[in-house]
Formats: C-alpha cells, sequence, structure tokens
C-alpha cells in the first residue's frame, strides 16, 4: 500500500481469530502515520478492563488513538489525510453501540458509512465479527444484530478493495 493509493480493507473474523493482529500488520506494513479508531464502549468492568488493555498496548507501538463509539463517520473524516492509515477497532462493537442508543436507524447509518468510503483519502481498515457462521440465534435481539451486522459487512465489502476473512490467525483473501 502507499500513501498515493487511498483505499479500503475489510478484515473479517470469529472471536480470537487473530484479525485484529493481522489488520495491525497491514497497518504497520504501510509508510502511513497509523490511527486507531477504537469503537468499544464500557459497558461494565470487564469490558473497562479489556480497553484499558488495548490502550496500555498500543500506547508505545506507534499509534495514534482515538475513541469514538457512535460517530463513526464524524470520527474518520475528522482524521482522514492522505498520508494516513486509520484502523476501526471494530465494526460490530460499533454495531451494538447503534443498537444500544435509542432512536438510531443502524441500517441507514452502516449505509452512510459504506457511502462515505469512496470520498476518504486515507487507507481505512475495517475489523469485525463475522457474527453469520452459526446456528440461528434463539432470540430476536441476536437475530436482529446477526442481520445488522449482515448487511453491514456486504456493504461495507462492497465498496472495500480488498476482504479477509480470518481464522486461526490464517488470512484468506476474499477480493482484491
Amino acid at each position: 500500500m502507499t500513501a498515493s493509493r487511498p483505499r479500503s480493507i475489510l478484515v473479517l473474523g470469529g472471536a480470537r481469530s487473530g484479525k485484529s493482529r493481522f489488520a495491525e500488520g497491514l497497518a504497520r506494513d504501510t509508510s502511513l502515520d497509523r490511527f486507531y479508531l477504537a469503537t468499544g464502549h464500557a459497558w461494565d468492568d470487564e469490558m473497562r478492563a479489556r480497553i484499558a488493555t488495548h490502550r496500555t498496548d498500543r500506547a508505545d507501538d506507534g499509534w495514534t488513538t482515538h475513541e469514538e463509539p457512535l460517530d463513526l463517520v464524524g470520527a474518520l473524516k475528522m482524521l482522514d489525510q492522505p498520508d494516513r492509515v486509520i484502523l476501526v477497532d471494530c465494526l460490530t462493537l460499533w454495531l451494538t453501540n447503534l443498537m444500544m442508543e435509542e432512536g438510531r436507524h443502524v441500517d441507514a447509518d452502516g449505509a452512510a458509512l459504506a457511502a462515505a468510503l469512496a470520498d476518504f483519502q486515507a487507507t481505512v481498515i475495517f475489523v469485525s465479527n463475522e457474527v453469520g457462521l452459526g446456528i440461528v440465534p434463539e432470540n430476536k435481539i441476536a437475530r436482529a444484530f446477526r442481520d445488522h451486522a449482515g448487511r453491514l459487512h456486504q456493504a461495507i465489502a462492497a465498496q472495500a478493495a480488498e476482504v479477509y476473512f480470518v481464522a486461526a490467525g490464517l488470512p484468506l483473501k476474499m477480493k482484491g
């Protein structure tokens, strides 16, 4: 990847599949300034501890970290520069935040994100959990989450220059 060729990349995988590590490697392989856009929201003590660990891990590794649980398009626009790579980790946490927020139209927010991709000058790498490979969830909110995630992944993948699926730490290039 070069600074003269901005593009977007989607990295999908299951929990603890190695998708974030792979995406971070893609960002490190560029000569671009690295920005980490974290979408996690601390809903409980365990999540607060995870966020603190991630902050510490990135602090000495050349990343500039920004946190934005809801306005992902606005945060990307604020960080957008041609000499930057922005790693968004992760879309499914962002989706969770949107679903928990009263009055949000989740699919419209996802469509707005996908539509904005063509306008970014930075290279943007999205990380997301693929949740549609298992059984049909037994409750309404879990089914809605799975369905929203599937539609979001399709919209981002359609716009992305590259798409990867990671399992057991091994990336499979699906597009690009």
